[in-house]
């Protein structure tokens, strides 16, 4: 059975700069107990009032950034679509009193393309893309990983792609440098939250914004962490910490599996 795994995708420059983390999700692949029949993306970058799916008939690569290379908006990810999966997230989370939408349009952000086009340069995976609700939390999305938790018997592979930290008004740190050294306050709130997981505390995890030091610097908004939610959910306990790395001094590139139950290999 495959774990649900959580990814930080970082800058989108991570499709094409060399860094610790972007070797890591080369590696990925080859650490799953099975190829995946299909994968579902929970990116940040998805933001709606209610979950919601995309099944279009075929998926667009969205460039929904600014100011980066040209090299970069050329970069297409043409991975099939799925209607098959999306009507099964929308029947699980419905079930669950989560009623879902489905979009025939929308394709896939960076969130979702930028780790997908480094892991699985092929597209040839089916992919389907979950919204977030930032305003409902990290106890909303974690419940909606529990829902979700079936998926991982079929074959699909659940990944939410977020960022471990993300205060990105904090980036005139790194000089532009993407080996700046990590800051201390980035470094005291991503180690509380490795040892929330390590140690299964997921009272403390939910209630990270109280209780986990610098929460709010680290994560101004919380759209980002909340993937991870939808992962740990998912993986119904036990934890791997696939990961751990610092772009720009600023960007924990941390990554997790859940429920991996030593079909995974650790490879910090």
């Amino acid at each position: 059975m495959l774990p649900a795994i959580f990814v930080s995708h970082g800058s989108p420059m991570l499709a094409l700069e060399q860094a610790e983390a972007r070797d890591f999700l080369k590696r990925l692949p080859a650490l799953l107990p099975e190829r995946p029949k299909a994968i579902l993306m929970i990116s940040a970058h998805w933001e709606r009032l209610r979950p919601a799916v995309n099944a279009p008939a075929q998926l667009e690569t969205i460039h929904d950034f600014g100011g980066f290379p040209a090299a970069l908006f050329e970069m297409q990810y043409p991975a099939p679509s799925s209607s098959e999966l999306a009507d099964r997230v929308v029947s699980l989370l419905s079930a669950g009193g989560l009623p879902t939408d489905i979009d025939t349009h929308r394709g896939l952000d960076h969130g979702a393309w930028v780790p997908l086009v480094v892991a699985w340069p092929d597209a040839d995976i089916p992919i389907v893309q979950l919204s977030v609700q930032t305003h409902l939390g990290p106890e909303h999305h974690y419940r909606l990983g529990r829902l979700l938790g079936p998926l991982r018997e079929e074959g699909v592979l659940i990944i939410g792609s977020g960022s471990f930290t993300h205060d990105l008004s904090s980036f005139r740190v790194s000089s532009g440098r993407i080996d700046a050294p990590e800051q201390d306050w980035v470094h005291s709130f991503a180690e509380w939250m490795v040892s929330a997981l390590e140690d299964g505390r997921v009272d403390d995890l939910l209630n990270y914004r109280a209780r986990a030091p610098e929460a709010a610097h680290n994560h101004p908004t919380e759209e980002h962490l909340l993937p991870l939610y939808v992962a740990l959910g998912a993986g119904a306990g036990g934890v791997e910490h696939l990961h751990q790395s610092t772009t720009y001094g600023i960007l924990r590139m941390d990554a997790f599996a859940f429920g991996a139950a030593g079909g995974i290999t650790n490879i910090l």
